[in-house]
Parts: structure tokens; C-alpha cells; sequence
């Protein structure tokens, strides 16, 4: 029993045996790989996708769907967790997954696509936050860096592997074995999960604040609709720009008004004001934004300006893969050596955002050896940032918020990964006509017949004539191009807010006893 007479059940890490433990987290890596992978998977096969479905206009939004999805049902499975336990609510998630991934591989239009990726995505946010939230319940703060290194090391192999894995998938199958390899892999973890998980971890009795869920998915949703399609399928000015500006500022004030109120809240204002959280929340925001902004669009500068395969181009991000996974290793056991964690985002996000600004330099002719050390750089600073967040936060909260607080980091991050992709994909989408009027203009090629973006995809390209076929690339890149010089601001503001973290020592226990008591209510 408690402080505050909330029943409380729980497994001690004393309980479990190494092996136990290893199997734990074994079960646990294998769910958050599919989560992970999904977000990125799509992105080497996305121009395969487009010839096939029409709806080149939408092409960041089968991306967006997902992340939108994972990001607003984050904060409500940390809190079903915190609320149920894990175990059941986690085994939930993947049931999602794969209804959603069944979803996606039977689909036969763009937005029957992207809505069944929105369900996927829901299966995605519990697969993340759940297994953070495990480790959270069962490992102590001081122990968690080398857990965390992992998850970090996973999330990272993940996110890079996924373009890989997507290339040599629509290589040599079909583009739906994209969604449907997730079923097999999907099972596994369910049955691993059934055996592994103890039954009962933290477990609370409460209420579910459903109304904030759905005020925070509404103006989630809002914003990114007004980011996306604002200045592309209708002007920034016009009454659809506004409503959904104002729809989304009504609903966000409405949710913090219900936050406050609320006995379980959803994100709660008392979490997201201890400066630890919001910190490394706005932290980890800006690093999504940048991130993903950037992943959405590599993969297709390789397939369509460099002209390699969908496993070419994913081959070509592995230096990526490479830098995040060693420095995200590295960090987790400095820590459980001792180090402070607060030096690592700030060297992370300022490797990163060189990273950045170096991407920002790439054109047609830039050799793959320079990009190839541009993204290893990159990887390098995401390494040291991503993970050592969720570290921070779940070492600065009390117990019973260990599920709401993880949630909340990664549901920030998420959100930074669904605007900056939403935004760049306008960005991109808005600039690339211009750029190719440019083009025509410097080859002379003014009263060309040039076919509409919607039909770029790279086994059409390549029977444009020559000219046209150049002029085409020639925008593309310098599309691209500008896309990345815009995430650079974005690094830069990370590196100022990761001097706010607060450096607080890691715990070297985990219980009850080490948290002050609860105030009555």
C-alpha cells in the first residue's frame, strides 16, 4: 500500500534472475524493432508505392500517418500501462500492429493506405512506450544506461534498417510484404511477450481521462494538417488554413483545461512542469523534427537523383545506422560507469547539427564517399541524444509516473518526427515547381512537355529524354537540398535547449522508498 492508499502491485528486480531479465528484454527489443522499423520501412519503397497507387501529392503523409498515430496514442498506453500493468496492455499493441499491418498490405488506394498506416500506428505508440516503461518498472536508474544503449542501439538499427529492409523487400517481392513480414515477426513477439512478461508489474486503480486522449489527438491532428497542407493544397490565408489553426489552438487549449482537472490525466501539467521533463521533452521535439524530416527524404534522393535500387539506397544509409548505434552503446555504459548524463545531448545535438548543415551541401554531383561520412555524423550526435532523454526523465519522476512520464518524452519526440515531416514534405512539395521552372529555364527547354510530379517515379524517369530527364533531376536534388539546409535551424535549437537540461545523479535503487511521498489530495 502506498502513501497515498492507491494499492500498488508490483515485481521487484530482486525477483527476477539474470536470465529472466535478458528474456525480458529480448521480448521487449523485438517489439519496439517493429515499431521502429515502420516508421521508416515505407521510405525506400514509397516511389514503388506511388506508381502503383497514384497520389504523389501524399507521399509524406503514409509516412505522417504513422508517426501522427504512434505520437497521439503514446501518452494514453503510458497511462493504460501505468493504470492495468504492462504485460496485457503491451501484448494489446501488438495486436494492433498486426490488424494494421494486415490492413496495409491488402490496401488498394493511397488513402486507404494512409489510414490503415494510422492504424498500425497505434499498435506502434504502445510497442515503443511499453517496453521503456518495463525496463523503467524492473531496472534501477543507475543500471538503466546500458538497458537504455541498447533501446537506443535498437531504435537506430531500426529506423536505418528499415529503408534497407524495405528496398530488398520491394527488390524482390511486392511492395505489401513491406506491412505483411510484420506477421510472422508480430507473433513471435506476442508468444515471447505471453512467456516472458511477469503478469503483474505497477498496477493502479483509476479512471481513464478518454476526453483529454481525444482533445489531444484533435489538435494534434489540427496542426498537422494545417503544417501540411497549408500553402500546398489550399493557401495559408484561406478559411481551411485558419480552421484548422483554429481547431487545433481551441482543442489545445480545451485539453490543458481538462489536464488540470482531471484524477488521471493523460499528460499531466504537475509532469510536464518538473524541468527535467519539459526540458528534455522540447529537446527530444526538435531532435524528431530534424530527424525524420531528414530520413522521409534520403532514401528518395538516392532512388530517384542518384538512380540506384530500393536496396542500394537503403545499403547507403547504413553509415547512419552505424554512428547511432555505437555512440548510443557507448553512452549506456558510461552511464552505468557513472557518467552524468546531462554532457551527452549537448554533444550530440551539436555533432548533429554539423551533421545537418553538412547534408545541406549535397548535390547530383557530390561523391558517395562525402555523403557516406555526412550521414555517419549525423548518426554519430542522434546516438548520444535519443535515449539518454527517456534516461533523464524516468530518473526525475516519481514511481507511480514512470509510465506517464516515458510516455510523454517519447510522445514529444514522436510529435517533432510528425511535424517535421509533415512540414518538410510541404516544403518540399511547394519549392520543387519552382526549382523545376528554373531548370527548363537554364536548358532552354521552356516549351517542354514535361510530365506532372505525380508521375516521377524512377521507372518512368528514365524514359524521359535526356534533357528533360536532367532538368527533372536537377530540381529534385535541389529540392532535397533545401529541405535539409531548413533542418539546420532545428539542430541549432537543439543544442540551445539541451543546455536547460537539469543534471540530476542517477538513482541506484528503484522502489517507493526512494521517492518523497505524495502530498494528500
Amino acid at each position: 500500500m502506498r502513501t497515498d492508499g492507491i494499492p500498488v502491485t508490483k515485481t521487484s528486480p530482486k525477483d527476477l534472475s539474470k536470465r529472466e531479465l535478458y528474456t525480458i528484454f529480448g521480448a521487449l527489443m523485438l517489439g519496439m524493432f517493429l515499431s521502429a522499423l515502420d516508421g521508416t520501412i515505407v521510405s525506400t519503397a514509397l516511389p514503388t508505392i506511388i506508381g502503383e497507387l497514384k497520389g504523389a501529392n501524399h507521399l509524406s503523409w503514409v509516412v505522417v500517418a504513422y508517426l501522427l498515430a504512434s505520437t497521439v496514442s503514446t501518452p494514453l498506453w503510458g497511462k493504460l500501462g501505468d493504470l492495468y500493468g504492462r504485460k496485457n496492455l503491451y501484448q494489446a499493441s501488438i495486436v494492433f500492429f498486426l490488424v494494421g499491418s494486415i490492413l496495409c498490405g491488402i490496401a488498394n488506394s493511397m488513402i486507404a493506405l494512409i489510414i490503415f498506416r494510422a492504424i498500425q500506428g497505434l499498435g506502434g505508440g504502445g510497442l515503443m512506450v511499453g517496453a521503456q516503461a518495463v525496463i523503467g518498472d524492473i531496472v534501477p536508474p543507475r543500471d538503466r544506461g546500458r538497458y537504455s544503449g541498447l533501446f537506443g542501439a535498437t531504435f537506430g538499427a531500426s529506423t536505418v534498417l528499415g529503408p534497407l529492409i524495405g528496398g530488398l523487400i520491394v527488390d524482390h517481392f511486392s511492395w505489401r510484404w513491406v506491412f505483411l513480414v510484420n506477421i510472422p515477426l508480430g507473433i513471435i513477439a506476442f508468444l515471447v511477450t505471453g512467456v516472458a512478461l511477469p503478469k503483474s508489474m505497477t498496477r493502479v486503480s483509476h479512471v481513464i481521462d478518454y476526453a483529454g486522449a481525444l482533445l489531444l489527438t484533435l489538435s494534434a491532428s489540427s496542426f498537422i494538417l494545417f503544417t501540411s497542407l497549408g500553402g500546398n493544397a489550399f493557401s495559408w490565408s484561406s478559411w481551411q488554413s485558419c480552421g484548422l489553426a483554429a481547431l487545433g489552438l481551441v482543442a489545445g487549449v480545451a485539453f490543458w483545461r481538462v489536464e488540470m482537472r482531471a484524477a488521471e490525466p493523460v499528460l499531466a501539467p504537475r509532469i510536464l512542469g518538473h524541468r527535467v521533463v519539459w526540458s528534455a521533452s522540447a529537446i527530444g521535439f526538435v531532435v524528431g523534427f530534424s530527424m525524420y524530416g531528414a530520413m522521409t527524404f534520403l532514401p528518395f534522393f538516392f532512388q530517384t537523383v542518384k538512380g540506384v535500387s530500393p536496396t542500394m539506397s537503403g545499403l547507403r544509409l547504413l553509415p547512419l545506422m552505424v554512428g547511432l548505434f555505437t555512440t548510443s552503446m557507448v553512452a549506456g555504459q558510461l552511464l552505468s560507469k557513472g557518467w552524468r548524463y546531462h554532457r551527452f545531448p549537448i554533444f550530440g545535438t551539436a555533432i548533429m547539427t554539423v551533421g545537418l548543415a553538412l547534408l545541406g551541401t549535397v548535390t547530383m554531383s557530390t561523391s558517395s564517399l562525402m555523403t557516406t561520412l555526412f550521414m555517419l555524423i549525423l548518426g554519430i550526435g542522434l546516438g548520444m541524444v535519443m535515449q539518454i532523454l527517456v534516461v533523464a526523465v524516468q530518473n526525475a519522476v516519481e514511481l507511480r509516473d514512470l509510465g506517464a512520464a516515458t510516455a510523454a518524452a517519447n510522445f514529444f519526440r514522436s510529435m517533432g518526427g510528425s511535424f517535421g515531416t509533415a512540414a518538410f514534405g510541404a516544403l518540399y512539395t511547394n519549392i520543387l515547381p519552382h526549382k523545376l521552372e528554373n531548370a527548363l529555364v537554364q536548358q532552354h527547354l521552356t516549351g517542354a512537355s514535361v510530365p506532372p510530379s505525380s508521375m516521377w517515379t524512377p521507372d518512368r524517369l528514365v524514359h524521359l529524354p535526356g534533357p528533360v530527364l536532367q532538368a527533372i533531376l536537377t530540381s529534385i536534388a535541389q529540392s532535397i537540398q533545401t529541405v535539409f539546409r531548413y533542418t539546420l535551424p532545428f539542430g541549432i535549437l537543439a543544442f540551445l535547449l539541451s543546455l536547460t537540461l537539469p543534471d540530476i545523479k542517477l538513482r541506484g535503487q528503484l522502489g517507493d522508498a526512494e521517492f518523497p511521498a505524495r502530498p494528500a489530495e
